[in-house]
């Protein structure tokens, strides 16, 4: 969790994100972050003209002080809480789902994404060392995505955008399972059916732990031989996955035919469109765009809009219906990414428009051409009157550019 605080409340052992405010004149602008290992640090800070920081809770050594934790409704209210109670985790049924900013969401989402990044690459770990699958953890971290996904979409939907290709596996595994929960709320399904749905996509790839890892992150084309090796993660899937608690058969259906295409192309069976259901068809495609866009260990992953397009173009393998309502689901140009605009502009999408998908809402905040960062700007490209238009998405790395920073600094409150 991000949160901001003045110079006086600075603690070793707290991480620096950033600098928000120093003393006007201050001869040495500081810009670096990490962590405070000692009282010299905060004293050298002091002595630089610093007085506000925002501290990354996420990665600091110390909890949250407790003045400084988001006080709940019944606190604000006064009303007295019972302390038993706040210790337990909410009941499903008791979760917040009311309706967030994008900005108030992201604070949550990016804390929880990054947060579930490291228990999947743990317990990934673990299960390469034959260790048994958690499904408590799992089913925490599903559960934690749709009530984020019902809250506000969006601010999860960017967090997919973000790549690195040392962390695919799990990266991939979260992905997918942020995905499928926003496009299964998009559709109508129910919250407890979207929770299944989710924890399935979470699960969807759990065989690959059992996969020579060699096998899995070589850059050039796989033998025949390694070919069924990677084949087999499906049926390593299930065999990991029966008779756990809190499987359902329409998860375990999805798990084992994410790899089936309506023509019969697919793997492990060859089955047909007859044969899978609407649930299965959703995960097939998001698996593959999910796959498409992210960075691998040997190949850098494709813009959105690419992904997208190659979709549509496999009829015959995916079901054509779903992909159209995918596409208008996360827009050509999806919320956090960065598109190039005619006025010499690079913006973040912060909303889409589903009847002009082509016609979004950004925030303008950097001149191409002289390459530098301008005041941040909302524009609703749907009613703008000097018709800018997007040229198309680029890379953040074109303009030296960090999307994770990029997200943060203009999606946190």
């Amino acid at each position: 969790m991000l949160i901001s605080l003045p110079i006086s409340e600075l603690k070793p052992g707290m991480f620096v994100d950033r600098v928000n405010k120093q003393a006007q004149g201050a001869s040495i602008k500081i810009k670096t972050r990490g962590m405070v290992r000692d009282a010299s640090i905060i004293k050298r800070l002091l002595s630089e003209g610093v007085e506000e920081l925002t501290i990354d809770f996420a990665q600091s050594d110390i909890p949250i002080p407790t003045h400084l934790k988001p006080k709940s409704k019944k606190e604000h209210t006064g009303e007295s809480q019972d302390i038993a109670s706040q210790a337990e985790k909410p009941k499903l049924s008791d979760r917040d789902h009311s309706q967030a900013t994008l900005e108030q969401e992201f604070l949550i989402a990016s804390t929880c994404y990054d947060q579930s990044l490291g228990k999947l690459r743990a317990m990934y770990n673990e299960l390469t060392s034959g260790m048994q699958v958690n499904m408590a953890l799992l089913s925490g971290i599903a559960d934690d995505i749709v009530d984020s996904v019902f809250r506000n979409p969006d601010a999860m939907a960017a967090l997919t955008l973000l790549r690195d290709r040392n962390s695919y596996t799990w990266r991939h595994m979260m992905n997918c399972a942020i995905l499928t929960a926003i496009f299964a709320k998009y559709l109508g399904f129910e919250i407890n059916k979207v929770r299944q749905m989710a924890l399935a996509a979470l699960l969807h790839d759990i065989g690959l732990a059992k996969v020579p890892q060699g096998i899995l992150s070589k850059p050039g084309k796989l033998t025949e031989l390694e070919t069924k090796a990677v084949r087999k993660h499906v049926a390593l899937s299930l065999t990991m996955l029966k008779g756990q608690k809190h499987i359902s058969g329409m998860m375990l259906e999805m798990v084992v035919n994410h790899h089936e295409r309506l023509d019969g192309s697919g793997y492990p069976r060859g089955i047909k469109a007859d044969k899978l259901s609407r649930e299965a068809r959703i995960l097939a495609l998001v698996d593959v765009y999910a796959a498409m866009v992210a960075d691998k260990p040997y190949k850098k992953g494709e813009e959105p809009l690419t992904a997208l397009r190659f979709l549509l173009a496999q009829k015959a393998m995916f079901d054509q219906a779903l992909v159209q309502r995918f596409i208008k689901c996360v827009g050509i140009h999806p919320v956090g990414t960065l598109v190039k605009l005619t006025n010499e502009r690079l913006a973040l999408v912060v909303q889409g428009n589903e009847a002009n998908p082509i016609k979004p809402k950004v925030r303008v905040f950097y001149n191409t051409q002289h390459r530098h960062h301008i005041t941040a700007k909302d524009v609703d490209l749907s009613i703008s009157k000097d018709d800018i238009k997007i040229l198309g998405s680029t890379s953040p790395l074109e303009f030296d550019l960090n999307l994770s920073r990029l997200l943060k600094e203009h999606l946190l409150p």
